[in-house]
Order: structure tokens, then sequence, then C-alpha cells
């Protein structure tokens, strides 16, 4: 651990009233739970944030302390092996509570309405008995903030929301709270499990506390701004334009680092990089504190050992590789997310899962937890048994997928097939060089191995189960969405 937090954010209000017996019970009587019942569950999701961005990481940077994830990581599993579908906000989110790719969703960016028809996995939760919240980031959809079925509690907020006094819709009422807004959702959420606990009868409970942060553009908290204004910031390899990083580069790699999405122009020049990477890193840390004080909460409430927390974020998101600061591409940095398991008496203190989980895997996780069976098809598998601890087969290749936005043109729609060594990258739709990396000897990805005549062979067979993968899967019909934001026309996009 690289530091400690000095700061303890809440004062519970517990003000709700009781919410009816029902099975099953989990009060102080009830048996301890085993490996295999079904338990109540708490999902920390975050935005944007990054795979290596937790203090315990062997990547992470040496000034980072992130003590809250450190403690959820020495009580449990680090999944060291987590990944995306799709990196992207909203697909991203809608992948997680359905288990399926986003072609097949339709949630293919950040302002597609829920197609008629979707189930979220929470509602088969709810059905069931489950007491169930979402409190905060929904962001599927830009119009409406308004409650969605298959939950009993809803504090969440239209798009992106704000940083600091947040309007937030209260089950149906907006109203606006003053503080800064990671600590306000931290204080519904536990002011929402403190009532399940002290609630006669108490039923198993599902929570979603879903965080704005740490989304650009970055606003750490007041007693956070600053902490890291004199650190050594560590550049990435293949950040600089040398002959190195650029040889074998796409042309719209090249192209976007000039742009709104790349570290010479960052957001238009609203930023440089090294005031951007700070502010970045500062905003986590009220993130880190939300992660403690749900510990915090689960281990005092006597219900520990009949609780499984996860934490993971939507995407990942660049810091200077390849001269970009954004996720949507299929780089390691973009596709790779923190996710951590925690559960006494399931997940093995202090473990390290290798299985590749994926987004999509989430959703049949806890339906196998609660032993639910989907009523929609599902892309995704059950890892149960690796959060066990257990061996299980490989899911087999990565298939990624990020459809072109009209508001964000820089990055081109993007298909890969990420295996255990080998990644292909294809970009469709325009002219320019695909790209093919051997991760376990150039992780960084700065050697692209596409034009090499020894690689064509593994080129193609891959390319070849990219697309087998795609119509297996009823991928092969691209989502189009009308280009109507007004940022097409300005060519400033908002973030």
């Amino acid at each position: 651990m690289k530091g400690t937090s000095t700061v303890r954010l809440l004062v519970l209000t517990v003000g709700l009233t009781g919410l009816g017996a029902a099975p099953p019970a989990q009060g102080p009587a009830a048996a301890p739970a085993t490996a295999t019942s079904p338990r109540n569950v708490i999902v920390i999701l975050s935005d944007d944030h990054r795979y290596d961005f937790m203090s315990f990481h062997p990547r992470a940077p040496k000034f980072l302390a992130t003590p809250g994830m450190d403690r959820l990581a020495a009580g449990g599993s680090h999944v060291a092996n987590a990944f995306v579908t799709t990196s992207l906000c909203s697909p991203s989110r809608a992948s997680i509570l359905t288990g399926q790719y986003a072609h097949r969703h339709k949630v293919v960016d950040n302002t597609s309405g829920i197609p008629p028809g979707t189930v979220f996995f929470p509602q088969l939760l709810h059905d069931a008995g489950w007491r169930t919240a979402y409190v905060g980031k929904w962001h599927m959809g830009e119009d409406h903030d308004d409650p969605r079925p298959g939950w009993d509690r809803w504090v969440s907020f239209r798009g992106q929301g704000t940083y600091t006094d947040p309007e937030l819709n209260v089950d149906g009422t907006r109203r606006k709270i003053e503080g800064y807004t990671t600590d306000v959702l931290t204080r519904f959420a536990i002011d929402w499990l403190e009532a399940q606990r002290t609630s006669p009868g108490a039923k198993l409970f599902f929570l979603v506390l879903s965080h704005k942060a740490v989304h650009a553009e970055f606003v750490p908290a007041p007693r956070h701004a600053g902490t890291h204004a004199d650190v050594a910031i560590p550049y990435p390899a293949t950040m600089p334009k040398t002959e190195e990083n650029l040889r074998g580069q796409p042309r719209w790699v090249r192209a976007q680092r000039y742009g709104w999405h790349g570290v010479d122009y960052a957001y238009h020049g609203q930023f440089d990089f090294d005031t951007f990477y700070r502010r970045y890193s500062e905003t986590i840390l009220a993130l880190d504190e939300s992660v403690g004080a749900v510990l915090d909460w689960v281990e005092g409430s006597g219900l520990a050992d009949r609780t499984l927390v996860v934490y993971l974020s939507d995407n990942g998101f660049s810091l200077g590789e390849h001269g970009l600061i954004d996720k949507r591409h299929a780089y390691e940095e973009s596709i790779r997310i923190p996710m951590i398991a925690w559960g006494p008496g399931l997940v093995p203190e202090g473990g390290r899962i290798a299985d590749m989980v994926r987004n999509i895997d989430v959703a049949p996780t806890i339906l196998d937890l609660a032993g639910l069976e989907p009523t929609w098809t599902i892309d995704g598998r059950s890892v149960l048994p690796a959060l066990r601890g257990e061996p299980m087969d490989s899911p087999g290749e990565l298939l990624y997928e990020y459809y072109w936005e009209h508001a964000f043109p820089h990055t081109p729609t993007t298909f890969a097939l990420r295996g255990d060594r080998y990644k292909y990258i294809y970009y469709h739709g325009v002219w320019d060089r695909q790209e093919l990396y051997d991760l376990e000897t150039d992780p960084d990805e700065r050697h692209n191995l596409i034009d090499l005549p020894d690689y064509q062979e593994i080129r193609k067979q891959m390319h070849d189960r990219l697309w087998k993968k795609l119509e297996e899967t009823g991928g092969m019909q691209i989502p189009l969405r009308r280009g109507d934001w007004q940022a097409c026309e300005r060519l400033e996009p908002a973030s």
C-alpha cells in the first residue's frame, strides 16, 4: 500500500421506511452463506478508470495511493485480465447489464436510446424477490433520467452529469444536491444499504453504485485538488514522435494526436498533457475513498460473509500511449479495465484471477450466483468458478467492436480479436493500415507486424476468425445512427 486515506466521508442519514418481510431472510440469526449460496451483490462501477491506476498494481504510477482499492484486492481477488467488448460508456454499460455485444443490444453510442424490449439482468433479480437499487450515472440515452424498470431505488442524472452540486432524479423527483458528486452518490448508496440491513425480514439486495468519476473533463474533489501538482509524470514509451513509434501506425492515429483526443492538442487546447494527467490522477482519489467507504459499511454490517462486492470500470483510458488520450480504440489501455472481486468465503483473499473476464460476463455470473437463468440470448459466460479460485476453460479470443460516431469522427469503426498472444485490429470504412501485435514480445504495441511476410498466415487466420465470430453472433450489420449532433456542425465535440 502506497498511502492511507485520512478522510472518512460519510455521515449516514438513514430515514427510509421498512421494506416489508419476504424470504430469504438474512438478519443476524441467518446461517452464514456458503460458496454456493446466493449473496447480496454490490457492483461499484467507475468511468474511464485505467486498469493499472490502482496502487497495488505493478504498473501503477509510484505516486498514486488508492488504499480503498488496495484493501478490496487484499481481502478479495484481483481480476488481472479484465476487458470490455466496446470501450465506450453507454455500449459497455449496456453490455454489463445484458451480457451482450453492442451489435446485439444495439446501444452502440452515447446518445442512442435503449431498444424497446431490452431486458437488463437486475429485472430478473427484482422479479425473484431481491431488493434493487441503482445509484449514479446511467448514460444510456441522453434524453431523460427517469427511473428504469426493475429498480426499487433510483438515483441518477441526465447524461454525463456534473462533478459538483448534481441535479439528481430520486425515484422520479428531481432535486439539486450540494456537494461533490462522488461523495453524494456514495452517501445515497450507503443510506440505502443501511436501510436493507435494518429492515425487518430483509431480502437479498443488489446495488449498483455507478460513478461519474473519472470521466473527462476531470474535476478532483476540492480536498484533493493539487495533490499531484509536483509529481513526476511517467510518460509512456509510445508517446514521443519517434520514428520507432510512428513506423507502422495507421494514418488516423497519427492525425488524432493533433486533435481533440490527442496529446498535442488535447480537447482543442483546453489542457496541456501534464495538467490533464494530474487532474485525472487526483479525480481518482475520491473514487477510491468511495470504495473504502462501501467496504467499511459491508465489514461493519454483519453481512460481509453474505455479500459479494465487485469493482470495475466501464472502459479503460489512454494517457499518452500512441499519442492518444481517450478510449474507443483497441489498444490495451483502452480495452483493459480494473476489476476486483471481494466476498469472504467465496472469493479467495489476496488472490489473482488470471482468466480472461469480459464486461459481457458480469450478467451471467451474477445470475448464476442467484440461481437464475436469463430469458434472452447472452454472449458472455458465468465466471463464478474463477471467482471461487477454480480453473476454467479459456473463453477464446476477445471480440472487440467500436462504431464510428458523428460526434467524435476521429476514430474509425474498429473490430479486433485479442488472444493470449496476438492481437489483430481491423478498421472498417477507411483506407488505412490494419494492425497485428505480438503481446508477448511487444506488450506496448510498438511494432506493427501486419506487413511482415513471416506473419501473413497469422494475420489471415485471425482475420477469418474475427469475421466468423461476428457472423456467429449476428454482428454483420453495422448499426447506423442519425448524424444530427450539433457538434458535427461546430467541429468542436463536447465531452
